[in-house]
């Protein structure tokens, strides 16, 4: 089969190699499954770099979220067990950890659910607590992760401003349904949030960012409102002002999704189950801005890395026996 690995690290353009190699094997508790569609995440970049928090021994496949389907014909969601990830023919996973993929979603699309909107699900729902008729404030509301908060949000009656980079994302998000799209090139972010909240600012907000993100989260909160910090995409950590915090009296959330499959694994089947609703009556869909074949997945990756996709790319390698991508 053909699969991209990863020999040393560095950028994912440079690093990552496609190669002719034999199937993997699947290990105990795990199945071997077909790639009909896989997910270009973050991480996958940051596992090429050798900055993720999991470093799978080299080479190895990158592709942290799949759309598989199983010996007997089943078509799944599923995160790849690494070292043999995504972008490849094939590649494995725990079997107790397969999620059904929604028979609303074409393959693309099922392969972009799981990471963003769970992420997204338990961050607005678990940790944050939105309620409908609150203002969620969301950065990076054109990327993959932001624009699965930013549909979550809306489904959950919650009145949206996004924040982009660049008039092009700022048509997107306004696309996937935002009431206020701030163009953090072209305006002042806490200047215009104020504005657009009458100066109470956002009881929400989602910050999958970071850097010069997390200063403006901290100034654009409202009284008794809720940061949810993701993740660092700017790649810089912040450092929170904790007495502001106190003196402004808001809450800063951490969101590690990853450790909800180990520590309670019921509440990613829940959550599935909420995200597989919603995408059946429309009130979700991911956006998935290009679809290529496994012979472009470093590019692609490499395109995540750099910031300058909108929505989720993902890799579909050639269906096999008229199989729909």
């Amino acid at each position: 089969m053909q699969a991209w690995q990863v020999h040393e690290s560095g950028e994912p353009s440079e690093v990552m190699r496609l190669t002719e190699t034999a199937p993997p094997t699947p290990g105990e508790g795990q199945v071997l499954l077909r790639v009909r569609a896989a997910g270009v995440n973050f991480p996958d970049a940051l596992l090429c770099r050798g900055q993720y928090q999991v470093r799978p021994p080299l080479p190895f496949t990158p592709g942290v979220e799949i759309c598989g389907e199983t010996a007997d014909g089943r078509r799944v969601i599923a995160n790849p067990a690494l070292p043999h990830g995504g972008f490849a023919e094939y590649a494995v996973a725990d079997a107790a950890a397969l999620l059904p993929a929604p028979d609303a979603l074409d393959d693309a699309e099922a392969a972009a659910l799981h990471i963003g909107y769970q992420t997204g699900w338990f961050g607005l729902h678990r940790r944050a607590r939105l309620r409908a008729g609150e203002t969620l404030l969301v950065h990076a509301a054109a990327g993959g992760v932001g624009s699965a908060a930013v549909q979550l949000g809306k489904a959950a009656g919650a009145t949206v401003i996004g924040v982009v980079g660049g008039a092009g994302k700022a048509a997107v998000a306004r696309e996937l349904g935002c009431d206020t799209v701030v163009d953090r090139y072209a305006e002042d972010v806490v200047a215009a949030v104020r504005q657009a909240t009458g100066g109470r600012g956002a009881d929400v907000v989602y910050d999958p960012v970071g850097g010069d993100a997390y200063t403006q989260s901290a100034k654009t909160v409202a009284f008794e409102g809720r940061i949810v910090v993701v993740g660092f995409a700017s790649g810089t950590v912040p450092s929170p002002a904790l007495h502001h915090a106190l003196v402004k009296n808001y809450s800063i959330l951490g969101l590690h999704w990853g450790l909800y499959p180990a520590k309670q694994p019921e509440l990613v089947q829940h959550c599935h189950a909420q995200l597989t609703e919603l995408a059946a009556r429309g009130a979700i869909r991911p956006l998935v801005s290009a679809r290529v074949p496994l012979a472009e997945a470093a590019a692609a990756v490499q395109r995540v890395a750099d910031g300058v996709t909108t929505g989720r790319a993902v890799v579909v390698p050639a269906p096999e026996n008229g199989a729909v991508a």
